[in-house]
C-alpha cells in the first residue's frame, strides 16, 4: 500500500498533469481518430468480385451462363472481348477473366473454361476460387434440373465479431498506455531536473522509490482515465465489443503503465535534455510498435523475429488484452502472458529506482 507521503505526492503531481490539458486532449484526439478511420474503413459490405467473361460461344446456353453471373451480386462482370479483358486485368481493372469456349453448350460434356488472373492476386484467388467453383456449379444444377443431394447450413457459433477493428482495438489501447506513459514519467524526469526541481526535492526526507511509486500512482490515473474514454468511445460509438472481464482487463492496463512508467524513468535519467529523451524513447517504442503484433499477428511475422517479437513488454501486454477483450479469456488463461508481465514489472522497477539520480544524469 502506498504510504502518506507518496499518497500526497501523488495528489501534487496529479493537479501538475491536470494542468497540460493540451496535451491529455491530444493524446485523447489521436486515437479517437484512429478508430474512427478504421471503423469506416471496415464498416461497408464487400465490394464485389470483377470478373471479365469471354464468350466465344454463339450458343443460348453461354449467353444464358453469362446472364446469371451478371445477375449474381457476388459478382461484378463485364462481358467483352478478350484482348480489351485481358488488358484490364493487367492494368488492376479485373480480378480475372472467364473465358466460355466455342463448344460451350447443353450437350457438351466437361466443356473446359479458361481462367486468367494475374500474379498479383495469387494471395486473393484462394480465397475466390472455392467461391467462383461453388457459383458454377450452381449454375450447371440449374441448367441441367438436378437437384442437389444434400445443403449444408453453416452456423456461427464463435460469439465475438470478426472484424478489423476488433483485433486493433486491445493492440491500439496497448500503443497509447505505453506512449503516455513513456511520455509522461521520461519527459517529466528531463524537465524537472532542467527547472531544478529534483534538487529541492533532494534534501527532503523523500526516497527515490517514493519520488517514483508517487508519480506513477499520478500518472497511471490519468492514464486509465484517458483508456477509458476510448474505450467508452470504441464500445457504444463503434460497437466494438469486449468479451472478457472488465476487471481484469483493466488489471493489465494497470501493470502495463507500471511496466512503461518506470521504463520512462528509465529514459529520463539516462537522457540530458528532451530532445535526447525523445530520441531514445522513439528507439524503445517504434521497434515494439511493428514487432509486438499490434496491427497484425506476431505469428504472420517472419520465423526468424517471432523470438524476439513475443518477448517485448508491449507484445506481453497487449496479447493478455487482445485475449481478454476478443476470446473472453480469463486470467489463469493467459498466465502466460502474466508471467511475462511480471518479469518485466520487476526488471523495470529495479532500472528506474537503480538509474534515478536526483541532480546529475546518470552514466
Amino acid at each position: 500500500m502506498p504510504t502518506k507521503l507518496q499518497r500526497h505526492l501523488a495528489s501534487v503531481f496529479l493537479k501538475i498533469f491536470l494542468r497540460d490539458r493540451q496535451s491529455i486532449f491530444f493524446s485523447l484526439f489521436f486515437p479517437i481518430i484512429f478508430m474512427t478511420v478504421f471503423s469506416f474503413a471496415n464498416s461497408g459490405q464487400q465490394d464485389p468480385i470483377k470478373v471479365g467473361v469471354v464468350n466465344n460461344s454463339a450458343s443460348i446456353v453461354a449467353t444464358d451462363f453469362a446472364q446469371l453471373l451478371i445477375d449474381n451480386p457476388l459478382f461484378d462482370v463485364t462481358i467483352g472481348e478478350e484482348e480489351r479483358l485481358r488488358n484490364e486485368l493487367i492494368e488492376g481493372d479485373q480480378t480475372m477473366i472467364l473465358i466460355l469456349p466455342e463448344s460451350f453448350d447443353a450437350q457438351s460434356e466437361g466443356a473446359e473454361l479458361q481462367l486468367l488472373v494475374d500474379a498479383a492476386q495469387v494471395q486473393q484467388l484462394g480465397l475466390i476460387m472455392p467461391l467462383l467453383q461453388q457459383t458454377l456449379i450452381s449454375i450447371e444444377r440449374e441448367f441441367r434440373n438436378i437437384e442437389p443431394m444434400f445443403s449444408l447450413v453453416v452456423e456461427d457459433v464463435q460469439a465475438r465479431s470478426q472484424r478489423y477493428l476488433d483485433f486493433l482495438l486491445p493492440g491500439l489501447m496497448a500503443f497509447t498506455l505505453m506512449q503516455l506513459s513513456i511520455a509522461g514519467s521520461g519527459f517529466n524526469i528531463v524537465e524537472f531536473r532542467r527547472k531544478g526541481i529534483l534538487k529541492r526535492l533532494f534534501v527532503t526526507p523523500i526516497q527515490p522509490k517514493d519520488f517514483i511509486t508517487s508519480i506513477v500512482l499520478a500518472r497511471m490515473s490519468i492514464v486509465l482515465i484517458q483508456l477509458t474514454v476510448l474505450i467508452a468511445f470504441a464500445v457504444f460509438v463503434l460497437d466494438v465489443r469486449i468479451l472478457g472481464n472488465f476487471l481484469s482487463f483493466y488489471s493489465i492496463i494497470m501493470l502495463g503503465t507500471f511496466i512503461f512508467l518506470c521504463l520512462g524513468f528509465c529514459l529520463g535519467s539516462i537522457a540530458k535534455t528532451q530532445q535526447a529523451v525523445m530520441a531514445v524513447g522513439n528507439l524503445v517504442i517504434f521497434p515494439q510498435i511493428f514487432l509486438s503484433g499490434i496491427f497484425y499477428p506476431i505469428e504472420s511475422m517472419p520465423a526468424l523475429m517471432q523470438p524476439i517479437a513475443k518477448v517485448l513488454p508491449l507484445s506481453f501486454v497487449s496479447t493478455a488484452m487482445r485475449e481478454i477483450a476478443n476470446n473472453g479469456a480469463s486470467l489463469l488463461s493467459i498466465m502466460p502472458s502474466l508471467i511475462g508481465i511480471a518479469v518485466w514489472f520487476v526488471v523495470a522497477f529495479v532500472l528506474a529506482t537503480r538509474l534515478f539520480v536526483w541532480k546529475e544524469v546518470a552514466n
